[in-house]
């Protein structure tokens, strides 16, 4: 569907669908989404303040369209779909129907190993060119690939580590011919679930599940070997929000440390979590003036609130690393 010749995103599609079948029948919905998905659907329905009703028709009818050729696929295959699709649509709108649907269904790269256990892919892989290590890893969900670079011998984890952070993407035949030879090794187990490979954001998931002597190891050594990457990636390792992560303690630290006018900013936007977090590592008096001063302070720029929260991240960041105070991770163990 599109208008002026420009093709809607696919959230905005799925917003309008949501917003026509009203709050009733969309709730049901979000329970099959992933959390990243249910926020993306929600910010994207947020957004739309006004829906044309021919767009919200066009919507609707693509919809049925794709739900329709579904189900006849799933009766008959390709053919019995296609032969349905362009008597009821014509031959062109059948095509782009399932060209969608075809494309919406196509299994994803290494869909196969998402229940190996990491040690057996492990032994696959350690043998292999650390490039296509990292080509397996980035399309592996972080908390399997986790345990697969901890168990690396360091030099090559901070090579694989690289190589994920700056991957932009692999020639399809290339990860054809790697697919098939692991499936070949695998070949007692057939799954599926993946997304997409590559980039700092991947690295950094990865490096969250890992324990924190093997993340050290490897942010010393890239940041040894590209300073900038080290950097960009040890600021979205903490964000913010994730201060719950500290002990009391480390917070009443970081309260000491860091500008209270900072602080105020940051709390401006941050979730209620957060706030009963700090607030209970402050005294009485201190979070009943924080408290009313925020709700004094007025409308505040977003970008002004990021900084600030971006500076209490770089004073956090600077404790932990002279050791003190401590983040908790999943990848550590609990220790009473």
């Amino acid at each position: 569907m599109s208008r002026g010749g420009k093709e809607m995103p696919g959230i905005k599609k799925a917003a309008i669908l949501l917003i026509a079948l009203g709050p009733e029948a969309s709730a049901p919905v979000f329970k099959h989404l992933r959390d990243d998905e249910i926020e993306r659907l929600t910010l994207e329905i947020a957004s739309l303040t006004s829906v044309e009703m021919e767009e919200k028709a066009a919507v609707i009818r693509e919809f049925h369209q794709l739900f329709v050729a579904q189900q006849a696929i799933a009766q008959g295959g390709i053919q019995y779909a296609k032969e349905l699709l362009e008597k009821a649509l014509g031959p062109q709108k059948a095509h782009e129907v399932l060209s969608r649907l075809t494309a919406a269904l196509t299994v994803r790269p290494f869909d196969f190993m998402k229940k190996a256990d990491p040690m057996q892919v492990l032994n696959f892989l350690q043998n292999e060119h650390p490039q296509t290590i990292a080509l397996v890893l980035s399309y592996l969900d972080p908390k399997q690939a986790a345990p697969i670079l901890s168990a690396l011998p360091p030099e090559l984890q901070t090579e694989v580590a690289t190589r994920i952070a700056t991957m932009s993407g692999a020639a399809p035949e290339v990860i054809d011919e790697i697919e098939a030879i692991l499936e070949q090794k695998l070949a007692s187990t057939a799954f599926s679930d993946v997304r997409q490979a590559g980039g700092i954001e991947q690295v950094v998931a990865i490096l969250n599940g890992v324990d924190r002597s093997t993340e050290r190891t490897i942010l010393e050594a890239l940041a040894e070997r590209d300073p900038e990457l080290a950097e960009e990636i040890k600021k979205r390792m903490f964000v913010f929000e994730d201060i719950i992560l500290l002990d009391d303690r480390s917070v009443q630290r970081v309260i000491r440390e860091v500008a209270n006018e900072d602080l105020l900013l940051a709390l401006k936007a941050a979730s209620e979590d957060v706030k009963a977090h700090i607030f209970r590592n402050m005294s009485q008096r201190m979070a009943e003036n924080f408290r009313e001063e925020m709700e004094y302070m007025g409308p505040v720029r977003l970008r002004d609130v990021e900084d600030a929260q971006q500076r209490i991240v770089a004073v956090i960041r600077r404790l932990e690393e002279a050791g003190e105070i401590v983040i908790s991770r999943r990848g550590d163990e609990i220790i009473v």
